[in-house]
């Protein structure tokens, strides 16, 4: 891998960012990129969405909220979507995506990130306990939500 490089989600590398290919299993525990996309657009206020390039690749995606108003306190500073292609994992690209996200949470004056998941052998658990996340509650649908102290 080359540096990585953060930018902001655009024409130019939008259709990338729609085409990354997960891990098979991975499918079911995160939405499409292109539901982020549409997420974003409704709510340009509070949604934070980026891609991870590695050199001229797309290698990731990740879609942050940034509310503070929010009335649910696990969701006024919190990773909404993160993609990280299947030829990318373990090479560090979540890990930036992730701390890509604090950085800018701690710019804007928050203390805590969170982020909410589906426990399960293909899921994203052991990434974000291995990044630092801890368990904090579970959602009435029996997702995990899980917080980084920044």
């Amino acid at each position: 891998m080359s540096e990585l490089v953060l930018e902001e989600l655009s024409a130019t590398n939008i259709v990338a960012a729609n085409t990354l290919t997960l891990k098979p299993g991975q499918e079911q525990f995160v939405a499409p990129v292109s539901h982020s996309i549409a997420e974003a657009y409704v709510n340009p206020n509070s949604a934070w969405p980026r891609v991870v390039r590695d050199g001229e690749d797309v290698v990731g995606f990740i879609m942050a909220n940034f509310d503070a108003e929010s009335p649910q306190e696990e969701f006024r500073c919190c990773i909404w979507r993160l993609n990280i292609a299947a030829s990318a994992q373990g090479h560090g690209v979540g890990r930036f995506a992730v701390e890509s996200v604090a950085d800018e949470a701690r710019r804007r004056g928050f203390e805590r990130l969170t982020v909410i998941f589906e426990p399960g052998e293909s899921g994203p658990e052991r990434f974000f306990y291995h990044v630092g996340f801890t368990s904090v509650g579970e959602t009435e649908y029996g997702e995990t939500i899980a917080a980084l102290a920044l």
